[in-house]
């Protein structure tokens, strides 16, 4: 969560960062409650987002975030407006390794503060069942957007297929940021206060 905030400040233009989890872990939005994520889920290490949503389970799954700075960049145009335009790219991405991918059509009936019980529209189905979800915040620094890709077997090179769908030039890039996230984990995402915070 902290180098997703410390990239934010440091780009220039949109980056997709791809990553894994080293243990199982949970994270959780924003608004969300911090006691009863503790309680369903006393053995993974807990993180709240900076992103809203609901509660997300950590661990086999592929997590994206894709990041955009303020000014001239179509998809900063609202955030069903976004959703719909990466999902509609992440659908493309997974139909390009034979996965039969769709955008949910409408938001079904919440069940609970599981994210991937809840598909919102323009979540990403597979044979009706939420396979993808995200969340978004924005603020001046722009735009971020985290997702999580569960149950599928992607292959290593999902991910700049996935960047390719989103864009027509894609390159690899390095972001010297592990000083500046190290900051924001110790001062912020690490802290009880963070962590128990009740907004």
């Amino acid at each position: 969560m902290a180098i997703d905030e410390a990239l934010l400040d440091a780009i220039d233009g949109p980056v997709l960062r791809v990553y894994r989890w080293a243990r199982p872990a949970v994270s959780f939005g924003y608004f969300e409650r911090w006691k009863p994520v503790q309680a369903a889920h006393p053995d993974r290490e807990a993180v709240r987002r900076w992103t809203g949503g609901g509660v997300v389970l950590h661990g086999d799954d592929f997590t994206y975030s894709l990041l955009l700075p303020p000014g001239g960049v179509p998809i900063m145009e609202g955030a069903a407006g976004s959703y719909k335009i990466i999902h509609h790219a992440l659908c493309q991405a997974l139909q390009d390794i034979k996965i039969n991918a769709e955008p949910a059509p409408t938001s079904a009936e919440k069940l609970s503060q599981a994210c991937f019980e809840n598909p919102v529209r323009y979540d990403v189905l597979v044979d009706g069942r939420k396979v993808a979800g995200a969340a978004q915040r924005r603020s001046r620094k722009g735009l971020i957007h985290q997702g999580s890709i569960q149950a599928l077997d992607l292959p290593a090179a999902f991910g700049p297929s996935f960047a390719g769908r989103l864009g027509a030039a894609v390159e690899v890039k390095t972001f010297d940021v592990i000083k500046a996230a190290e900051k924001l984990a110790a001062e912020k995402y690490g802290t009880a206060g963070w962590l128990e915070k009740r907004p």
